[in-house]
């Protein structure tokens, strides 16, 4: 399981930029075969979040 995060990212002017971090357990990075620096594509399907691994 994890936590959906919420941290300012940067701000310009009077504009806040936020972005959404979860970290995943080492033990499903292994599982998934994913590495440090691998390329993340997102998909959302009836309010579910999957991540496809591209690698580098």
């Amino acid at each position: 399981m994890a936590i959906l995060q919420k941290q300012l990212s940067r701000k310009v002017g009077n504009k806040e930029y936020i972005k959404y971090v979860v970290v995943i357990p080492s033990e499903i990075v292994k599982e998934a075969k994913m590495k440090e620096g691998d390329t993340i594509k997102f998909s959302v399907k009836k309010g579910e979040i999957s991540l496809i691994n591209f690698g580098k």
